[in-house]
């Protein structure tokens, strides 16, 4: 099957705007660590919004939900439990 026919599967551009944000707020791991489909979210949202102040506003709604680490797009959220490393 081809991705056209599950356009949603299709991986989001990080714009470079974006990407500079992560970076200056020392956040790109917390997005790393992220479930894809939140990764996905996040990026659409900014994407699609109606122009320059409502991007950055959906950009800022991001970066502190990544700061705080628990929150997805408004509602509370639990991150997965990391496997324990091997001593």
């Amino acid at each position: 099957m081809s991705r056209t026919q599950f356009p949603n599967k299709v991986p989001q551009p990080m714009p470079g705007n974006v990407r500079g944000a992560l970076q200056k707020r020392k956040l790109m791991d917390a997005y790393l660590d992220r479930p894809a489909y939140q990764k996905d979210e996040y990026l659409k949202g900014v994407a699609q919004a109606a122009g320059p102040a409502a991007k950055q506003k959906r950009l800022d709604q991001m970066l502190e939900e990544l700061e705080k680490g628990n929150v997805f797009k408004g509602e509370p959220w639990t991150p997965p439990e990391k496997p324990a490393t091997k001593s």
